[in-house]
């Protein structure tokens, strides 16, 4: 009886997380404009999804921002997880408690808090002080991602490659990075989510002009959400199943394959 009730309580959870997604999902299908109401099954949200230019500008906006901001986020992680490992234990709880208050604040206060300093710097708005903003708060998530393994990190074989005539460049790539590429890849996603997801301090730091999909779809609230961002998404969920997947995939792969090497030897 009790692995019963563990069995139900377990798809209570999953039909709380998801039945959101599955309802968007069908109504992307939905030939009516009006949520609640199908009147059949049709594809021409999504045919007009590629047809509407200020939702697809959106998407843009909010991939580029999101892929650069991540990519200049992880590597000051990098750089910044380096030179902790570098320090006292001291200089460490200074670096990693700092990252910790940027992340427990609240996002209207960071939000603000970019705002008055932009204004007092005298900088436009725009799609430049969204992408800045985005770097700021997405540097902690990446580096308290990355600062793990740069401690656990071997540094006597990266002294050993430099004895052996290798430049601290080479060194660094060959020897570093792949140590602290797991963490490194968990950074940059973590700063891709995060920052693809943000609507607060986006809201506070964009120009006039300038929208990702969470700020768009906040101005559609007020004179109602068009069916074709539904459809765009339920695009979006595809592909990330469809990433999930892949990453699955390439970890079971990488697992025989360590599997199968530590076999041989």
């Amino acid at each position: 009886m009790k692995e019963v009730w563990k069995k139900l309580y377990a798809l209570f959870v999953l039909v709380f997380l998801y039945a959101p997604i599955a309802v968007l999902i069908a109504q992307s299908f939905n030939a009516s404009r009006y949520r609640g109401h199908w009147t059949g099954f049709t594809l021409h949200w999504y045919s007009a999804l590629f047809e509407n230019e200020e939702i697809l500008e959106a998407f843009g906006n909010t991939m580029l921002i999101a892929f650069i901001s991540s990519v200049a986020a992880t590597l000051i992680a990098i750089v910044t997880c380096l030179a902790a490992a570098a320090m006292k234990k001291r200089g460490r709880l200074i670096v990693t408690g700092t990252a910790n208050i940027s992340m427990l604040n609240a996002d209207i206060v960071t939000g603000i808090s970019l705002m008055m300093l932009f204004l007092a710097f005298g900088l436009r708005f725009g799609f430049g002080t969204v992408l800045l903003s985005h770097i700021i708060f997405n540097v902690p998530y990446a580096l308290l991602n990355i600062l793990p393994g740069v401690m656990a990190m071997d540094k006597a074989s990266y002294e050993s490659a430099l004895d052996l005539g290798a430049t601290p460049f080479r060194a660094f790539m060959h020897v570093t990075v792949p140590e602290i590429l797991p963490g490194v890849i968990s950074g940059f996603l973590m700063a891709f989510t995060m920052s693809a997801d943000d609507f607060i301090i986006t809201h506070f730091t964009k120009g006039p002009g300038v929208d990702t999909l969470p700020t768009k779809i906040y101005a559609e609230l007020k004179i109602g959400i068009k069916p074709e961002m539904y459809a765009l998404t339920t695009l979006m969920t595809g592909a990330l199943v469809l990433l999930m997947i892949l990453l699955q995939i390439n970890r079971k792969h990488s697992r025989n394959l360590a599997q199968s090497v530590e076999a041989i030897y």
